[in-house]
């Protein structure tokens, strides 16, 4: 898949564990860890806003797109 979720690298840089973003975006740490491997088919916009918000950062710290 040509889009990388980078959650994982943002939440390293911020110390903060998936369990707590899990809790502060009010999901469940089994979505947000289909989220974080990729297998989402989407993710809502007010979601993305919600993790740049939590982990100060921009929409593309988070999705990035590599040629297949």
């Amino acid at each position: 898949m040509p889009i990388i979720v980078n959650v994982d690298v943002m939440l390293a840089k911020r110390k903060m564990q998936s369990k707590e973003l899990a809790e502060r975006l009010g999901i469940t740490p089994a979505n947000l860890s289909v989220l974080k491997t990729g297998k989402a088919k989407g993710v809502r916009f007010e979601t993305l806003e919600a993790i740049c918000e939590i982990l100060e950062c921009q929409p593309g710290d988070i999705l990035e797109y590599r040629k297949a």
